[in-house]
């Protein structure tokens, strides 16, 4: 398979993934809206360059260059990211809190993310096994992680079906 098409059919399955999630959510703009900078010029081009099937382009990117073009040029568009909700002062740089359907959005892109990325060997605890992993890295609202986390400590403890019907019921009840 070649790059092109890899890095395009990659996307593009986990596009749909998040869509199907989020509308399962109730969050329907968001989830056909979902990651489109990622047809860009800028976010495309280095996906492709840098494609290996088994995981983020991104993380290539920054692996040979130090930094990734594409990477910065998506998270300052894609407001599920935690990474987008980062402001600073004299003090120094935090995370503000997240509107609760974006971090709905990014549970759902996790999810969707190990899923194309695992194939076969996904399992509920994947994504919170990444999060857990890495949290340390994130400069993040305190409220907005711990959201996410419960979300993915319940995936993995009672399957995503469960887990969105509670995103439904309890959390967007209101939205």
């Amino acid at each position: 398979m070649n790059k092109l098409w890899g890095h395009f059919s990659t996307i593009t399955s986990h596009k749909i993934l998040v869509g199907k999630l989020c509308f399962k959510c109730g969050l329907y703009k968001q989830g056909l809206l979902h990651d489109l900078s990622k047809y860009s010029w800028v976010e495309f081009s280095a996906g492709v360059k840098y494609f290996q099937g088994n995981r983020s382009p991104i993380e290539k990117e920054k692996e040979v260059i130090g930094y990734s073009k594409g990477w910065l040029h998506h998270k300052g568009r894609n407001r599920h990211h935690w990474e987008y909700w980062i402001d600073g002062s004299l003090q120094g740089i935090f995370g503000t809190k997240m509107p609760v359907n974006y971090v709905i959005e990014m549970f759902c892109d996790r999810v969707a993310a190990t899923m194309i990325y695992q194939k076969e060997k996904y399992r509920n605890d994947s994504a919170l096994q990444y999060f857990m992993r890495n949290q340390h890295n994130y400069c993040m609202h305190e409220e907005s992680k711990a959201l996410l986390r419960s979300l993915l400590e319940m995936l993995a403890d009672n399957g995503l079906d469960y887990t969105i019907d509670y995103i439904r019921k309890e959390i967007l009840k209101n939205k």
